[in-house]
């Protein structure tokens, strides 16, 4: 398996995909989405992936209910879908709310699921608007939570499940709110703001930093509350998304590409590569 380059600290561990998005730790595996071949994915040690299953319309965040069910945001139709293992079934229609194709995803512990969507179709030229934050409850019932934000993309929900913190890519910005006792989203807050990043895939560590990916640059940031940056993490190539996982969380997952757009379904140069970091995850996804 080829390694990156001597400069870049991580190491490569599954090549050829179009373009990995939305990485979690579950179950001993790093899941992600593979955008243009339009599969769910698993990861379960070197060059080993599996493809769980398959989304016609692009699938994107991930998330699972508490019986072990696999929630999947599918973009293009902006829908939100379930997996028990044998199909897949519409949970909620996002449509109405979701003014861009629908992205990142967190489920907490109550099973409701958090999911950004674009604003507006950023591949067909339109200019950038802001959009809201979705919420769908166990019973499949929509609710939009919260209002103009710009391009909101990774999310985390802290530990003990009272914060909800959000990249708003376009923004330059993570943005917190407390989740109040029926998953409304309260007192809106900046967590950091990043002038020089374009934050995109978010993960949270038992410090209560955050790792942020820059869609705009070359590596990972690890980000305070405040906006001190404390660690960054220079690759040789665009981090999309970020994830914590192995046996003590103190793997670092990156997925990793040359670019964003369709054009990189022919490319197939999207990587899963791996940092070791001392602080382990924490929290959700």
């Amino acid at each position: 398996m080829p390694q990156a380059k001597s400069d870049d600290p991580s190491e490569v561990l599954l090549s050829g995909l179009t373009f990995p998005e939305a990485p979690r730790w579950h179950n001993g595996k790093l899941w992600f989405s593979d955008f243009y071949t339009q599969r769910v994915m698993a990861l379960a040690g070197r060059g080993r992936a599996e493809t769980i299953i398959e989304v016609k319309a692009r699938p994107s965040g991930l998330g699972w209910r508490r019986d072990g069910t696999l929630l999947i945001v599918s973009m293009l139709d902006r829908r939100l879908l379930a997996f028990d293992g044998s199909g897949l079934r519409v949970i909620a229609e996002l449509a109405a709310l979701a003014t861009g194709p629908c992205n990142d995803m967190v489920v907490d512990a109550a099973d409701r699921a958090y999911i950004g969507n674009f604003g507006f179709d950023r591949h067909a030229g339109e200019a950038p608007r802001s959009t809201c934050l979705i919420r769908v409850d166990r019973d499949g019932s929509v609710h939009r939570i919260a209002d103009d934000l710009m391009f909101p993309n990774g999310m985390v929900i802290t530990p003990d499940g009272r914060t909800l913190i959000v990249a708003e890519t376009y923004a330059h910005r993570l943005t917190a709110f407390d989740i109040d006792h029926d998953g409304s989203l309260v007192n809106r807050r900046l967590f950091a703001a990043l002038p020089d990043c374009f934050p995109d895939g978010i993960c949270l560590d038992a410090e209560g930093a955050i790792w942020v990916a820059d869609a705009r640059g070359r590596g990972v940031v690890r980000v305070m509350n405040g906006g001190r940056i404390a660690r960054t993490i220079a690759t040789e190539r665009t981090v999309f998304a970020c994830m914590l996982g192995g046996a003590d969380r103190r793997q670092l997952f990156l997925c990793t590409s040359t670019g964003s757009g369709p054009a990189m379904a022919e490319k197939r140069d999207g990587r899963i590569q791996m940092v070791p970091v001392e602080v382990p995850g924490a929290g959700l996804p």
